[in-house]
């Protein structure tokens, strides 16, 4: 009979005993280029009828057509549909399923930035069910989908170096009705490939490649900073953040540097893998600034962070420190990691108040109630009261840095 063995209690710290279930994300062709390969990518995948799906700002650009030539000289029949807004709102989401239906189509391919991401996202969600599109949201009970109601295959092709949000199924959609954005999402709805191809963001007006690659910025960090162990998320998180640092400066001063524009890509997918984990307050109140003022989500994040990183690093000396080391830092404190922080917004030149992008002083109230209520507030790394936030938001509207 075997002798039961007593195993003794460690030292040292407690997250190291739990158990953990981890998954990591999907395929991924990263290279100059690539894009060449989408319609052998397409028939290996057994599509034979893909929905295209962008948003309004980018129906007109170059990498459109050249994705629906390539579709077509595969011999795959294509229509698009690029009635999205940059916060996609849940009508829309409603049209574009329509257009899925009545097109007959297999499958979507998203092309552009993270509000084409979220287009399709959400309508692949929806496509083939008779649900809601509410019923998917993060904080309610994950619906059930019949086997023949399974979700279309999906692409996405990324062409910012910002949202991250090529390699998951979580999408944010503007409840019109509430002007609230929620979180939607599946743990079935899985991208069947992500292509990343630097070649398509070389185009990129400054602003934009700006705005987007502070958006990456800031998931790397929020994500990081998410309590938990999680070392995948957090090593990716780390080194999306090295990345990031060094080639955000660079795609910014010299739009046609592939290296950079390769480095910022692939540093906002590992910053959008690490946010599996959560993310945290700056997205929370980000979520709500664009629900009603439409404001652009990668700059609304961009002037909140260094007021919530002022919120959120007190205790946080090891993060800091190891984040610090990341960006190749000399000074890892607090203040100096905050301080490097604030002159890459300047260097980018990122505006220094949310008064300036349109944002009203008298909204902070609002804002706040809303922002406590957002997903992502419950993954920050330190609780905050409606009045912390109303603080944060009035501060960040007057002077954020």
């Amino acid at each position: 009979m075997p002798i039961a063995k007593t195993i003794p209690k460690t030292k040292g710290d407690p997250s190291m005993l739990a158990p953990n279930d981890w998954g990591f994300p999907v395929p991924i062709a990263y290279g100059p280029g690539r894009l060449a390969e989408i319609g052998r990518r397409c028939t290996a995948l057994g599509i034979r009828s893909p929905l295209i799906v962008t948003d309004r700002g980018s129906r007109g650009l170059p990498f459109i057509a050249q994705l629906q030539s390539l579709l077509c000289g595969a011999g795959l029949n294509t229509t698009l549909f690029s009635d999205i807004s940059p916060n996609p709102v849940d009508g829309e989401i409603g049209a574009g399923r329509a257009a899925f239906l009545v097109g007959g189509h297999d499958a979507i391919i998203a092309i552009g930035g993270g509000s084409a991401m979220d287009g399709a996202k959400a309508i692949c969600l929806t496509a083939r069910n008779d649900l809601d599109l509410w019923a998917f949201e993060f904080e309610r009970p994950v619906p059930r989908i019949g086997s023949g109601d399974g979700f279309p295959a999906l692409i996405t092709i990324p062409t910012t170096a910002g949202t991250g949000a090529e390699t998951e199924s979580t999408a944010m959609v503007t409840h019109a009705a509430k002007g609230m954005k929620f979180c939607v999402w599946h743990p079935d709805l899985k991208p069947a490939l992500a292509l990343l191809d630097p070649e398509l963001t070389v185009g990129l007006p400054r602003t934009l490649t700006a705005w987007t690659g502070a958006d990456a910025l800031v998931h790397a960090i929020e994500a990081y900073l998410v309590p938990g162990f999680h070392p995948l998320c957090d090593a990716v998180a780390l080194e999306g953040l090295a990345l990031i640092a060094k080639w955000l400066p660079v795609a910014v001063e010299e739009p046609e540097n592939l290296a950079a524009r390769g480095g910022m890509l692939m540093g906002s997918c590992l910053a959008g893998v690490a946010f599996l984990k959560g993310l945290g307050l700056v997205h929370a109140i980000s979520h709500m600034v664009g629900a009603e003022f439409n404001t652009q989500h990668g700059l609304t994040n961009a002037i909140l962070l260094p007021v919530v990183l002022r919120f959120n690093l007190a205790g946080q000396e090891q993060k800091v420190r190891r984040m610090a080391q990341a960006m190749d830092l000399a000074d890892t404190s607090v203040e100096g990691f905050i301080a490097a922080v604030e002159g890459l917004l300047d260097q980018i030149g990122i505006p220094r108040s949310l008064a300036e992008i349109g944002v009203p002083a008298d909204c902070a109230a609002r804002i706040a109630e809303k922002a406590l209520k957002d997903s992502a507030a419950s993954t920050n790394p330190r609780t905050a009261t409606v009045a912390e936030l109303r603080e944060m938001v009035e501060t960040a509207i007057a002077r954020a840095r």
